[in-house]
């Protein structure tokens, strides 16, 4: 079977009311590409699966959870069913307009990048959505070094062997960005369209932004020492271990001066330093070993290739 040019992927979570217009302009917009159209329910409770089914036509696909997973996890799903060289996602809430795929398909060609990235430049979200966005953003773009404008938007288009092996689990459609850069993706922006919802309630909300802070912690370590856990552990503990040797060498010199030791705090503190470096530092070699197992059992590498060139070129 033809491979299609692009797979579509749009995860939704009680979207009954969006659903026909979606389909409807998504088609429209993608009459001139050979497309497949993924949608993934993740567990709807509102019909949005009746409603897919009375508009489904030849080159959609409906894939439906058993329950609410999350989007990340639904965004997983239909990226691991689709089959284009390339594939976009996009959210189902007619917020994201899909005009602009065969634009950033375009640019993406010509560019001959890895990654387009969408930035919302007019948003009709309210205030407060905007300011945690801009907060968040700069945050992102501090601690991982990834140099994005918009993380939120989830307008994207990617070439099919960086979005199969993104890794989406828990929240991480949040960080796509800085999971293809794990991969040593090469990645671009442009300005996309954003409407206004019309139908059914955001998701958003306060929860969703702290879950991002915490996230950020676990995509840190996924770039920075995923590969290497040692790197973090080993040092932290050292430090930790031998603070401590420090600080029980001195109290022993003045328990050999004759001095009482037995009550002080700082005997305490220097315990319990030594069993915490100690701890990290043997966290550290199980975390390398688990690593190790982890690329071994799989057969997996530490490394992806971007291309091989043989003489003559």
């Amino acid at each position: 079977m033809k491979r299609k040019l692009i797979s579509v992927v749009i995860a939704l979570y009680n979207e009954a009311g969006n659903i026909p217009l979606l389909i409807e302009k998504t088609m429209v917009a993608l009459t001139s590409l050979d497309y497949e159209l993924i949608l993934v329910d993740d567990g709807s409770t509102d019909g949005s699966v009746s409603v897919i089914k009375q508009h489904l036509h030849p080159n959609m696909k409906l894939i439906v959870l058993r329950k609410n997973y999350g989007q990340s996890a639904a965004m997983a799903a239909g990226i691991d069913a689709a089959g284009g060289e390339f594939i976009a996602t996009m959210d189902a809430d007619l917020q994201n307009d899909p005009t602009d795929i065969p634009v950033m398909l375009e640019k993406l060609q010509a560019a001959n990048c890895e990654l387009v990235e969408g930035i919302r430049t007019k948003r009709f979200d309210n205030w407060f959505r905007k300011v945690l966005s801009r907060i968040a953003n700069k945050l992102i773009r501090t601690a991982t070094g990834v140099t994005l404008h918009d993380y939120g938007c989830t307008l994207k288009v990617f070439r099919q062997d960086i979005a199969k092996n993104l890794g989406l689990y828990g929240d991480m459609h949040r960080f796509i960005p800085v999971l293809a850069a794990v991969q040593g993706a090469s990645m671009m922006e442009m300005p996309v369209k954003h409407h206004p919802r019309f139908h059914g309630k955001s998701k958003y909300g306060i929860g969703r932004t702290i879950k991002v802070l915490s996230d950020l912690l676990l995509i840190l370590f996924i770039q920075k020492f995923f590969q290497r856990p040692m790197h973090i552990f080993g040092p932290v503990g050292l430090l930790l271990f031998f603070s401590g040797l420090v600080i029980d060498g001195y109290l022993l010199v003045v328990k050999l001066l004759g001095n009482e030791i037995g009550g002080r705090p700082l005997l305490i503190l220097g315990v319990i330093l030594l069993l915490a470096g100690l701890q990290l530092i043997l966290f550290g070699f199980v975390a390398e070993i688990l690593m190790r197992t982890y690329y071994e059992s799989q057969h997996k590498k530490a490394f992806r290739i971007r291309s091989v060139i043989e003489y003559p070129m």
